[in-house]
């Protein structure tokens, strides 16, 4: 309490202009009292005015009183220091960098605590008092402190700027109102403000709504997040629970086959060593059959000639040869081949299971629409590795490297007969379904070559077989020096910068085929927009010579 109590005197004892206990303190005729220098200061400042006024209550006094010092001020601030108290406002209360000033604080100035738009000038606690006592400035607006206020001023004419121009849009004093703004649409800055105030309210209430919206829209996607990740956790572990039963029946199957080979090998072998053994034993017989012929044959003597032959005759007749049967030998191709059937039929169901995969893809992905890229390097961010079937190459195309090359050749290559092959066209396509966004590239041979897109059911023979003649295919013929696009039979002939790659860009979902010539840079040859209703597939034509070496190769991308 008691030092509360000294705080309180310490208030009364200082300066409202240094904010400093009282030093040669002086009382002017309002009664307020001032450190003699400081008081003498403001008033050196108000002489060009002849009238000077009281700092605090602002009353007026002509002529500049004569200042006396009050010495019982003076001796209670003595009494006062001798408490050991500190002169001075703690450091935390003197305006920082940061901070607005008070301007009316002499030497170190002290933190305002509001700014008036009227005095334009801001106020500590200390020098603000008058602003709540004295009834001169009960229509002085006070805001929170700022640096801004000399903006406020008329550059012109250095006073303050109360009137809006509409005309200009800008601020203006009275005196610009009167001057250059003359006979503009001039009303004051505070109507002014609240017709904006009210507009600004408005787009404000517009903001809100779309910030509860978009809240909302959050939480409902994060609802959707979470119930993906659910769902999809289910999914991994159920199919790779239903691929481990299948892959154990597999294998048990294929251990079943192994069994059967097996015993089968067994007893064929078990049958074909018998055979052996009687068929050695015979030989046997037929060899001492045959030296004892021999031996008769150079018999000297007539009578033991005559009187051996009746046995060695019967002897020499042949007996019934076992007969041996190749047949296991067949039994064997068939099995290879019924498993190779079903391993054909697997991939096809594989693949069809794919494709229904891919067709019930979720429209995730297209929450936020993705733009074609524009550089390489994002294009190669959609790209997947691909491969060509076997089973719809032409019999004249080899299929190397992986399986992602197809060379032209003059034999024909010894292909099982599939329902998907092409017959007329040199043509493949890939296993892979094309159903999302994705991105490739193929190197291409000197000679024709025809990178294209198309529908599973396009035809596999004959002139609709051909990429781009039918309305299931959209293909880029790549020539020499040339380029062109066709579809349902449609030539739309191309030019463009000629490059050994070409790079295809789709977007199924959009709806967008585009083709690029790949080198240092990239350039667009042809894009299509259209509507794809099924999975597409990447196909290769090579259209060379037989045997010249005519190639295409879908490229590995990193």
């Amino acid at each position: 309490m008691a030092q509360q109590q000294n705080l309180m005197d310490r208030k009364k004892l200082c300066c409202s202009i240094c904010l400093d206990l009282l030093k040669d303190p002086v009382t002017i005729p309002c009664g307020h009292s001032y450190c003699m220098s400081c008081i003498n200061s403001h008033w050196d400042e108000e002489d060009q005015k002849e009238i000077h006024s009281c700092p605090q209550c602002r009353q007026t006094f002509r002529p500049r009183p004569v200042l006396v010092k009050n010495t019982m001020l003076a001796d209670l601030v003595e009494d006062l220091k001798k408490t050991g108290l500190k002169t001075a406002p703690a450091d935390h209360c003197y305006a920082g960098p940061e901070d607005v000033a008070c301007d009316f604080c002499s030497g170190r100035k002290l933190k305002a605590l509001k700014s008036c738009l009227q005095c334009l000038v801001s106020y500590c606690e200390q020098h603000l008092q008058p602003h709540y006592e004295s009834s001169a400035f009960e229509k002085h607006k006070l805001v929170h402190p700022s640096k801004k206020l000399q903006e406020n001023i008329c550059t012109h004419h250095g006073i303050a700027m109360k009137i809006f121009c509409r005309t200009d849009q800008q601020c203006i004093c009275y005196v610009c109102s009167m001057d250059e703004h003359k006979g503009h649409n001039t009303v004051l800055a505070s109507e002014e403000r609240c017709e904006r105030q009210g507009e600004l309210a408005t787009s404000r209430q517009k903001i809100q709504q779309r910030i509860q919206d978009r809240e909302k829209d959050v939480k409902v996607l994060q609802q959707e997040v979470e119930n993906i990740s659910r769902s999809a956790d289910k999914a991994v572990k159920n199919t790779e629970k239903i691929f481990t039963q299948l892959v154990r029946l597999i294998k048990n199957r294929s251990s079943d086959v192994k069994q059967h080979i097996r015993s089968r090998q067994k007893n064929e072998v078990s049958q074909a060593k018998e055979l052996q053994e009687k068929l050695q034993m015979e030989l046997v017989e037929l060899r001492r059959k045959d030296t004892e012929l021999e031996q008769l044959l150079h018999t000297e003597d007539h009578i033991q000639f005559l009187h051996n032959y009746p046995s060695l005759a019967c002897l020499s007749e042949s007996t019934n040869t076992p007969s041996i049967n190749i047949s296991p030998l067949r039994y064997f191709e068939d099995v290879m081949a019924a498993v190779s059937e079903v391993k054909d039929k697997l991939q096809d169901i594989l693949s069809d299971v794919w494709t229904k995969i891919s067709l019930t893809e979720t429209d995730v992905d297209n929450l936020l629409p993705q733009a074609e890229p524009k550089t390489r390097a994002g294009f190669l961010r959609c790209s997947q590795q691909i491969t060509l079937d076997l089973n719809t190459a032409h019999t004249q195309l080899l299929l190397s490297e992986g399986n992602r090359k197809a060379t032209v050749m003059s034999e024909k290559q010894m292909y099982s007969s599939h329902q998907d092959r092409f017959t007329d066209m040199f043509q493949v396509l890939s296993r892979e379904t094309l159903s999302g966004r994705h991105y490739w590239e193929v190197e291409r041979s000197r000679h024709e070559v025809s990178v294209a897109v198309t529908y599973k059911d396009i035809s596999r023979t004959g002139y609709e077989s051909g990429f781009g003649n039918d309305d299931k295919s959209w293909a880029l013929e790549c020539f020499n020096n040339s380029f062109e696009f066709r579809h349902n039979s449609i030539i739309t002939f191309i030019s463009g910068p000629q490059s050994s790659r070409v790079g295809v860009y789709l977007d199924h979902r959009a709806g967008v085929l585009s083709f690029y010539s790949v080198s240092d840079t990239m350039t667009l040859l042809h894009r299509v927009q259209t509507t794809f209703t099924q999975p597409l597939y990447q196909g290769l034509g090579v259209f060379g010579s037989h045997g010249d070496g005519s190639a295409a190769e879908l490229c590995k991308l990193e």
